[in-house]
């Protein structure tokens, strides 16, 4: 990230060796991982809660089209319903990890199908008020043949 390009929220992602890396969390009592970061466990309701980088491939599990401008707030994006593009959504299964709700990069239903390999990356999501340019995390088919 730089001055002019920065990410959606802080604490979502970060890089490790140049790849792009989701942050989620691990319960120190019975070892759920969940998506984002959170302060405690929703399975055991323990707090010990420690930080791990999850995996950047994992098995699309689900996923929808999003065929109409969400509603803002609390969707940030600065288009219109003129300028809306519909977007693919779905939950990717990390292995040893968890489910994540993700924005997908892929909007034609014809190219995504349950249990297809996933990858994350890192794209533009809209520019703010200074002109910077939001970065989000999303998944793109591993191969999108």
């Amino acid at each position: 990230m730089s001055e002019t390009r920065v990410a959606v929220a802080a604490g979502l992602f970060h890089e490790v060796d140049g790849e792009p890396c989701l942050i989620g969390s691990r319960c120190d009592t019975c070892g759920t991982v969940r998506f984002p970061v959170a302060g405690g466990c929703a399975k055991c309701t323990g707090t010990a809660m420690t930080a791990v980088d999850l995996p950047d491939r994992g098995e699309l599990w689900s996923w929808t089209i999003q065929g109409f401008l969400p509603k803002n707030p609390p969707y940030a994006g600065r288009e219109t319903v003129l300028e809306f593009v519909p977007f693919g959504v779905g939950y990717v299964d990390l292995p040893g990890a968890c489910k994540v709700e993700t924005r997908l990069t892929e909007n034609t239903p014809d190219r995504l199908r349950i249990g297809m390999t996933m990858k994350l990356v890192i794209i533009p999501f809209t520019t703010d008020s200074d002109g910077r340019e939001i970065l989000t995390f999303a998944f793109a088919p591993e191969d999108p043949s």
